[in-house]
């Protein structure tokens, strides 16, 4: 097929262009013409929203025809709110990320508490979401890549929990039938994160403290979470494995705490139990790849990445947050993980560890201590 709209472009070069000019200079002519033309391109974009936005309405009123979608004076206000105070932490962000103005602010892995503030204002703020929340809302820059799929997947989280406890009947097999609405929802919003994350000056605030509410609701949903799965697995696996390129890629100096806020994400995505066995693996394979390229530079005394280096640390600590933490749904432990990863990277680590502690006494440790829980179950 390309060949032939090759082809059949070429002849249409041929035949339409004018005399006294050459072929070559009337496609680099039509070329430059075509360049200088981006008014289309964003069109195009803006049509394929508002279609997106139209289906998701659809959808929703598929699911539940008495679910209104209506503006509410309650969110309005909460909305107003946030930007009279804006919460913003981009002077803890400034710093040389060895030291934090506030430490209350902050938990163990680095993240503002009013992160975990805005997980709690998912409950907490029950009265205005069941009132449901307006579709049209008001953001710049890149909070726009977000505010459409997180009100979508807001509207069907919410009629989820009406449908339960039996106030709002409603029928989510339509989820199936229109695949293409909740995987490009899903789309968008790990999309939207990852313009977040990857800003150069990334700073905290209530636009993505939502998104990823929203996110780790959908994923942990009895029921939402298997249709989610089945469509956007692989977007999903995807979206952790840029996360984890985020941390190690990252060279900024004050880029500590932004990429704690990082890792926080996957731990929350770890919540749901296949993801998290799969983020394992994904961890395994880069800390054990990271290990024999250190342990490889340190034999012939060759250079290595400080910058990576410093940054594998974090995949460390994810590592063990999720080794020792039981999971959400089920006693079983993290720990009793068995994948084809865990085998690599316990293959030859005792060598490793031992020819890298001098050298790397801290990194060494890390290695050892997620050995230890990767072999735990078989200890016990």
């Amino acid at each position: 097929y390309l060949k032939i709209s090759k082809l059949a472009l070429a002849f249409a070069i041929i035949h339409t262009k004018p005399p006294g000019k050459s072929c070559k200079e009337y496609t680099e002519h039509l070329a430059k013409t075509v360049s200088e033309d981006f008014g289309w391109k964003s069109k195009v974009e803006a049509l394929e929203a508002e279609v997106l936005r139209l289906r998701q309405e659809l959808l929703l009123n598929k699911i539940c025809p008495r679910f209104c979608l209506e503006n509410d004076a309650s969110a309005e206000t909460l909305l107003d709110q946030e930007h009279i105070n804006p919460m913003s932490y981009s002077s803890q962000l400034e710093d040389s990320g060895c030291d934090v103005s506030n430490d209350d602010a902050f938990d163990s892995l680095g993240i503002p508490s009013d992160f975990h503030q805005s997980q709690n204002n998912v409950n907490t703020s029950k009265r205005w979401l069941e009132r449901v929340p307006p579709l049209n809302l008001c953001c710049t820059g890149k909070e726009e890549s977000l505010t459409a799929p997180v009100q979508f997947l807001q509207h069907l989280l919410e009629i989820r929990k009406l449908s339960e406890r039996g106030i709002l009947q409603a029928d989510f097999t339509e989820l199936e039938n229109d695949s293409f609405t909740i995987c490009n929802s899903v789309s968008q919003l790990l999309d939207g994160l990852t313009i977040f994350y990857n800003s150069p000056k990334f700073t905290v605030s209530n636009v993505l403290n939502e998104a990823v509410c929203v996110l780790i609701s959908l994923i942990t949903d009895c029921k939402l979470s298997n249709h989610v799965l089945k469509k956007c697995f692989k977007k999903l696996e995807e979206f952790k494995k840029n996360l984890i390129q985020i941390i190690l890629r990252n060279v900024s100096v004050n880029r500590f705490q932004a990429l704690h806020a990082v890792s926080h994400t996957l731990v929350l995505l770890a919540r749901n139990n296949i993801l998290r066995n799969s983020l394992i693996s994904l961890l395994l394979s880069e800390v054990h790849q990271f290990a024999e390229q250190l342990l490889q530079a340190h034999q012939i005394q060759a250079t290595y990445d400080i910058t990576r280096y410093e940054n594998i640390f974090l995949l460390c600590m994810i590592l063990e947050q999720l080794l020792q933490n039981e999971t959400e749904d089920s006693n079983v432990s993290s720990s009793d993980y068995d994948g084809e990863e865990k085998i690599k990277f316990l293959k030859n680590l005792d060598q490793i560890i031992l020819h890298l502690s001098d050298e790397f006494p801290l990194f060494s440790l890390f290695l050892w201590r997620v050995s230890v829980l990767l072999n735990s179950s078989q200890i016990q």
